[in-house]
């Protein structure tokens, strides 16, 4: 898994956000779109495209796109 096709997923969750925005250091939750359903549409995610279990309280931990990619990374 690489960070730029991680960066390309986590962009596809959202309607209005454009992956030429997003940077590793793009703290997600500042996001306009941001709610707690994308929070389940990550997690989901995580589990179709990577095959890692993570909760909500994983996502809370973390901050940036780069800390969210680091966690699925860790637990694959």
């Amino acid at each position: 898994m690489e960070l730029k096709d991680f960066i390309e997923k986590f962009a596809e969750q959202f309607d209005n956000v454009d992956v030429n925005e997003l940077t590793p250091e793009t703290k997600f939750k500042e996001l306009g779109e941001w709610s707690s359903l994308m929070s389940l549409s990550i997690i989901a995610m995580a589990d179709e495209e990577y095959d890692v279990r993570i909760k909500g309280s994983d996502i809370q931990a973390v901050d940036t796109i780069n800390d969210l990619f680091m966690l699925i990374q860790s637990k694959k």
